[in-house]
């Protein structure tokens, strides 16, 4: 299916796009707009256009290091609707590998993975690692070029979206106990998308809040106003209507990371429709580093064969 690709980037693309020199366009909006508080008044020019320097700047370091963490995912698909029925309920722990992370199943609709199949996986990621060592090696160099190249892939997005939305500077609003400039995105009719991202981002709206005291990006929601072809509408579609949600915090000083994701959508691939309404829970983060320290500490699970716990 396409969007299981598309998706998670093209909702980066829209959460992250007050970059470059975006903020120079918003417009301020009216004294007492829902959200801003009474004393908040608009911020100038210079001053945006400055603090959406800082805002790309510091994504892209968060994006950086974003590969030396490993962090627990709560991964539930659910039904549609107002019962919003429980289909398929796992809980992963995503590890750095060398070429992006590697995934191991810790539950499986709230039941735990066997020991025997947890140590299965910790010792094909000490594997990946140890393969992402060896660095003469064919199918390494494989695995890091195709690894450098979606970085890349994924910078690029970030600074290409500043191009394409108008931005309205709508007030200020206090969340989870940080004060955010609140900000709307709508397509900009003079925008020609150069990519499929771009061409998807011009059929949404969106709304964002960045922290005031660390141009850190803490939430962001988007809408999908017109539907969103793939492949020319052959391969597929995301129909009008679909909400796509974004939650960051600042995980240790200056490193702000996703800690909770959402789609609710529905779209057809090929001839077939179908819906997907998921949530993500990011919880657990911590940084391991580079490849050789993440071997260090698997081999160091697997000898003391104690099992990892991904409850509070």
């Amino acid at each position: 299916m396409p969007t299981q690709f598309a998706i998670p980037a093209f909702l980066m693309l829209l959460t992250l796009s007050p970059v470059g020199d975006g903020f120079a366009r918003f417009s301020p909006a009216p004294p007492q707009a829902q959200g801003q508080s009474p004393q908040a008044q608009p911020p100038s020019e210079n001053e945006l256009r400055a603090r959406s320097l800082k805002l790309a700047e510091n994504q892209h370091q968060d994006d950086a290091v974003l590969e030396e963490f490993e962090r627990v995912e709560h991964q539930v698909n659910r039904t549609g609707g107002a019962e919003h029925r429980v289909l398929d309920d796992k809980t992963y722990r995503l590890v750095p590998s060398g070429f992006g992370v590697y995934k191991i199943l810790l539950k499986d609709d709230g039941k735990d993975t066997d020991p025997a199949e947890y140590h299965r996986q910790l010792q094909a990621w000490k594997e990946v690692l140890e393969l992402a060592l060896r660095h003469n090696d064919s199918r390494s160099k494989s695995a890091a070029a195709k690894w450098e190249k979606k970085k890349r892939e994924r910078a690029d997005l970030l600074d290409a979206g500043r191009d394409v939305f108008l931005k309205k500077w709508i007030g200020q609003e206090t969340v989870n106990g940080h004060l955010c400039d609140v900000l709307d995105l709508t397509p900009d009719p003079n925008f020609h998308p150069r990519s499929l991202l771009q061409e998807a981002a011009a059929r949404v709206t969106a709304k964002v809040w960045v922290d005031h005291a660390s141009d850190q990006l803490l939430r962001g929601e988007a809408r999908v106003t017109r539907d969103i072809a793939f492949g020319g509408g052959i391969l597929g579609k995301v129909y009008r209507g679909g909400v796509f949600f974004l939650e960051q915090a600042e995980i240790e000083p200056g490193v702000w990371l996703p800690t909770r994701y959402q789609y609710d959508f529905s779209g057809r691939k090929f001839l077939f429709t179908f819906e997907e309404h998921q949530y993500i829970e990011v919880s657990h983060y911590r940084r391991i580093g580079s490849p050789q320290q993440a071997l260090a500490v698997v081999q160091s699970e697997l000898s003391n064969g104690k099992s990892f716990s991904a409850d509070p």
